[in-house]
């Protein structure tokens, strides 16, 4: 390489980096940008990261799934899980899919389906699959079980959560009473 070529190749670069710094010179001459006085979006108050870590499910303007599963409708859940039918079969002895069959789910010990492999995100919770543990899991399933393999990222709104939580609850031989 010529000692020219690299001259003119040192020049281009020194030459971008004046026009780059002029460009954002002249910007700030002409653009005055002042600070805001209120913020434009409000951060969450500080209870509301560790209720999320906890598995709850996000604090809304309405009511809540709980609250809405006494009047909730099956069928409502119903056309809710067709969302879930990739992955989840619901008939009693049904095969495991991608995620487990979900006959009897409501009051099952979690991470319990036969033949299906867990994730130990699901595995290490224990307990029970309660109303409140499947609100909080339909709600934010990674962050209700942080590390799941369940990909899917959840049903927001509280009342198709609620109606699904209760057409779950009717895929029983005996239904468990609401709370």
């Amino acid at each position: 390489m010529h000692l020219s070529m690299i001259e003119k190749i040192f020049f281009c670069a020194l030459a971008s980096a004046w026009f780059v710094w002029g460009i954002n010179t002249a910007g700030d001459l002409l653009v005055h940008a002042k600070p805001l006085k209120t913020a434009i979006f409000k951060a969450a108050a500080p209870g509301a990261s560790a209720a999320k870590k906890a598995g709850a499910a996000a604090p809304s303007d309405g009511p809540s799934a709980m609250t809405l599963l006494a009047s909730a409708d099956a069928g409502a859940g119903q056309k809710t899980f067709k969302k879930c039918k990739s992955c989840h079969t619901t008939k009693k002895g049904g095969k495991n899919k991608v995620g487990p069959n979900l006959w009897d789910i409501v009051g099952r010990a979690k991470a319990s389906a036969t033949g299906f492999k867990f994730s130990g995100a699901l595995a290490d919770l224990g307990g029970n699959w309660g109303y409140q543990d499947l609100d909080g899991f339909l709600a934010n399933p990674k962050g209700f079980a942080k590390g799941t393999k369940m990909s899917f990222s959840g049903v927001k709104k509280a009342p198709a959560r609620a109606a699904l939580i209760v057409y779950l609850r009717s895929l029983s031989d005996q239904p468990k009473p609401l709370p």
